[in-house]
């Protein structure tokens, strides 16, 4: 182990001055112990150790470390990638005010039907995103404890607006004076991994797939992507999965036909594409055989910061739609397993207005899925 931490202490010099991180996922258990231990000791002695942040629900760290060659001796033993950037998933910013109180979305998947029987009731939904705004006050009955990745003593305001948006989408609760959300009782969990960029890096999403597990969060609503494929992302979310989480991603904004971003790609995820008040596929969307819903995601009006709220286009909005759905179906019906929402979900499916539509997925709709899962559990 002394020598791998050589090693390490080596490229985080050249990581430092790169600006570049890595991900390191060790294979044996008793290492990955045995490393942390070591690393408490080397983080108390020195602070050039803090950059080094264990992730572990995938049994690695990330550090600013070129994606470099390991020694040999551990080659077997460490696997090592690029710790990438990745962008949240909207794209129109048009200012807007909120014309009445259920959004267009809202009343096209039927979730208003639904509020007699389900309204999400507590169930814990993990926003991973830019955070959200405290005082919006269509949010503050919803929101409840999250975290900030970004400065770990400060909490996970909103300082770029997406998480807002996502958040009001999901679970806004002020239908006198603002917007109600698909599932207006649901709790929302903040988790901020995105800067005001709107970026945030692979590692720090796996850090917020770790806190929604260990917090037991029911669904995980993931509005953005990237085009190359993250081994270590993909075993957080396994890992999740596995936990019996549902995670929820967009597909993304490139007008792609035959391939969408991950982590949406990822089987263990429901992959989400996004469509337009006429119910069909919007334009922007990217589209393949591997999504399993689609949802409103053109022109989608919701919570901004500072009270506020604002017009916008994107899989980030289809894919929020579909979280709050979830929510709902997991209130009626608790215990339900991630490959059963999975199943009711698709199978429920309206399917897609115009002659090119996609066959392969069809529309959210709340209550034909409500009824598909008393059919079928």
């Amino acid at each position: 182990m002394n020598a791998f931490l050589d090693w390490l202490h080596f490229s985080l010099d050249a990581g430092e001055q790169g600006g570049r991180r890595s991900i390191l996922r060790f294979a044996s258990p008793g290492d990955y112990r045995q490393f942390l231990k070591a690393l408490q000791a080397k983080k108390r002695r020195s602070d050039k150790w803090h950059p080094v942040r264990p992730l572990a629900l995938i049994r690695g760290i990330s550090c600013p470390a070129p994606p470099e060659e390991i020694p040999r001796r551990w080659v077997d033993k460490i696997r090592l990638e690029a710790d990438g950037a990745i962008r949240i998933h909207a794209l129109s910013r048009g200012s807007s005010a909120l014309d009445e109180g259920i959004p267009w979305g809202v009343r096209h998947i039927q979730a208003p039907e639904a509020w007699n029987k389900t309204t999400g009731y507590n169930i814990r939904v993990g926003v991973i995103d830019t955070g959200i705004d405290f005082m919006h006050p269509d949010l503050q009955h919803s929101i409840e404890r999250g975290i900030n990745l970004i400065y770990r003593t400060v909490p996970p305001h909103d300082d770029n607006g997406h998480g807002t948006h996502i958040a009001g989408t999901i679970a806004a609760a002020n239908r006198l004076q603002g917007m109600i959300g698909v599932a207006p009782r649901a709790s929302i969990h903040p988790v901020k991994a995105f800067d005001y960029n709107g970026t945030a890096y692979v590692s720090d999403i796996i850090l917020g797939l770790d806190w929604c597990v260990r917090n037991r969060m029911n669904v995980v609503n993931m509005s953005f992507g990237m085009q190359t494929r993250s081994t270590s992302l993909l075993q957080a979310v396994v890992n999740a999965n596995h936990a019996g989480v549902i995670v929820v991603a967009s597909s993304g904004n490139d007008g792609r036909i035959s391939e969408i971003d991950y982590p949406a790609r990822y089987g263990q995820t429901l992959a989400v594409g996004a469509t337009n008040e006429q119910g069909r596929v919007a334009a922007f969307t990217n589209r393949s055989g591997q999504i399993d819903i689609y949802a409103p995601g053109d022109k989608i009006v919701s919570a901004w910061m500072g009270g506020k709220y604002r017009e916008m286009s994107g899989t980030s909005m289809a894919t929020s739609h579909v979280s709050g759905a979830i929510a709902l179906l997991l209130a009626h019906k608790p215990g339900l397993t991630p490959d059963q929402v999975k199943e009711i979900v698709k199978r429920s499916a309206v399917p897609l207005r115009g002659t090119k539509a996609p066959r392969s997925a069809g529309e959210l709709n709340v209550m034909r899925m409500l009824r598909e899962a008393d059919r079928a559990f």
